[in-house]
């Protein structure tokens, strides 16, 4: 029947098929959530940068060894000094990286400086002032959810793609790649893939307010559930990265037992001392670690159970609350010993004591 028909059309004289085109409907002016969504990614899209991380690969006929594409990413211009900030993922492991501007010039990148307990890197390229428009930087301290978000990055390689969505949830907790804990991270139901690691997530200023680091997705795509490192966090760990080239923890010189030593010991909740190195800030302040006399008898140690008022329950909630602080800052220790707390006042030192 249908090649009876289509042969039956092709008799009809060819004039009688021409039809001129459909008028086109005026649309009107746009909305203001559009106008809004052009502005922020004209605005901050030449701010950010694709990645591609380089492996050595030996030939196994000439053994020659050569560099090849190894992974892709995000990432944004930090300062017009060429320094980008992205994930530590996403450079781990590699040789070396180049870095793609939004005008698709390509350069060689530099390591600067990595901190993976929060899954930051640095890099650095060598361009032209003009090249380099820093990101707006804003804050993540005042989020609420429900608040507009964008992401810009290059999701499966990409180039410059914008999806929107909302803060989803404040305050969220995921893994680092070397299984600290990340608080106070931002979730969005923002589009994020693999290729937008590294990439800014953005409020309706085109502010910069986190770094989107990972999704939850069984298929590996997008399943509405993203995460984002916040820019406080990324704004104090940033500068210093630049400076010193790592993040330099202020340090109290101790080693934590873990909760299996509190549990078996009926300790309170807090980090149990198996170590203090000797000339550090805890053991000027007089603490002590659990330990063994001659006699094979358990000698009391001290338990950090709060570090200026703030309880920890582990050692990893210690490292982040010491992390927010300056070497050389003091502070209160409540130490529980023997069934009894006491206060005491310590002078951090540094990671590297």
């Amino acid at each position: 029947m249908y090649r009876r028909s289509f042969a039956a059309l092709a008799l009809l004289p060819m004039l009688a098929l021409a039809q001129e085109p459909r008028p086109i409907t005026p649309r009107g002016p746009l909305e203001p959530a559009e106008l809004n969504h052009i502005k922020v990614f004209k605005t901050v899209s030449p701010s950010v940068v694709h990645i591609t991380t380089l492996g050595l690969e030996r030939d196994i006929f000439s053994m020659n060894v050569s560099e090849v594409p190894r992974g892709t990413g995000s990432g944004f211009i930090w300062d017009a000094n060429g320094h980008i900030v992205t994930n530590f993922h996403v450079i781990q492991g590699a040789s070396a990286a180049r870095v793609t501007l939004a005008d698709q010039s390509t350069l060689d990148a530099e390591l600067v400086g990595v901190f993976e307990d929060r899954d930051l890197a640095v890099l650095r390229i060598k361009a032209s002032r003009e090249k380099l428009p820093p990101i707006p930087v804003g804050s993540s301290r005042e989020l609420l959810v429900g608040q507009q978000v964008y992401a810009i990055g290059n999701p499966f390689g990409l180039d410059q793609t914008l999806t929107t969505g909302i803060v989803s949830a404040l305050n969220r907790e995921i893994e680092s790649m070397n299984r600290r804990t990340i608080r106070g991270v931002i979730q969005t139901d923002a589009a994020i893939n693999p290729g937008n690691s590294g990439g800014p997530l953005l409020d309706s200023a085109g502010r910069l307010i986190g770094v989107n680091t990972s999704i939850f997705s069984p298929s590996g795509a997008s399943a509405g559930i993203g995460f984002a490192i916040p820019v406080d966090e990324v704004n104090r760990i940033v500068p210093r990265l630049i400076k010193d080239g790592r993040y330099i923890r202020p340090s109290l010189g101790v080693s934590g037992g873990g909760t299996n030593l509190n549990q078996a010991l009926r300790l309170p909740k807090g980090v149990a001392l198996v170590r203090v190195a000797p000339g550090s800030a805890a053991d000027r302040a007089g603490l002590i670690p659990f330990a063994r006399d001659r006699l094979g008898r358990l000698v009391q140690g001290d338990v950090i159970v709060a570090v200026n008022g703030e309880a920890v329950a582990t050692l990893d909630d210690m490292l982040t609350l010491l992390e927010r602080r300056q070497i050389g800052e003091k502070v209160s220790l409540s130490v529980w010993r023997a069934g009894r707390t006491r206060v005491a006042t310590a002078v951090l030192g540094s990671s590297t004591d």
